[in-house]
């Protein structure tokens, strides 16, 4: 884990929090002429989890596990 050394500096902790919190979208316009809209939310996972995901890869293959094993999508 690296350490980092902020002394000194004028940093204002928690500045983008509310930001951070609210998400964000991107929207890619392709070259084809088609837009797809991605909406970015953060996920935070406790530590015990975090052991077992390690990334956001292994936690869509999980959860589309489960998902798979869900009678019919909820709204």
């Amino acid at each position: 884990m690296k350490k980092y050394d902020f002394r000194g500096k004028k940093g204002v902790r928690g500045k983008y929090y509310e930001a951070v919190q609210k998400g964000h979208t991107t929207i890619i316009h392709k070259s084809d002429g088609s837009t797809v809209v991605k909406e970015m939310r953060p996920i935070y996972l406790d530590e015990d989890v975090q052991a077992y995901f390690p990334d956001s890869d292994s936690v869509n293959q999980a959860l589309r596990g489960l998902i798979a094993l869900v009678p019919e999508k909820h709204s």
